[in-house]
């Protein structure tokens, strides 16, 4: 789903709202979280999920191209995990989805 499809739905399904109305909601929603986790806090989005960001330390790697040691550097990054509600929703068992065999 895009951000155009989700603006598309908010005017469709809400109702309400213009069109330019329903893209600055999502836009400014987008905006507050892109705040909220650059500021360091999780995002609990109840029923959906958590947004948590990690910091990550340099580590040694390698270049995949000449095999050559590099130094990754830290990192922030930014996990989700998933509600129980919505793991549910998404296997109906509550099961991790199935992952593709590697030959």
């Amino acid at each position: 789903m895009t951000k155009a499809e989700i603006v598309q739905a908010l005017y469709s399904q809400v109702g309400g709202f213009s069109k330019k109305e329903s893209a600055d909601i999502v836009d400014r929603v987008f905006e507050m979280m892109k705040e909220t986790l650059a500021r360091g806090e999780k995002i609990k989005i109840s029923g959906f999920g958590n947004f948590v960001l990690r910091d990550k330390n340099s580590r040694p790697g390698r270049n995949p191209q000449t095999g050559d040691p590099i130094t990754i550097s830290e990192r922030r990054i930014l996990t989700f995990k998933t509600s129980d509600k919505l793991r549910k929703a998404l296997n109906k068992d509550g099961a991790p989805a199935p992952t593709a065999n590697k030959p």
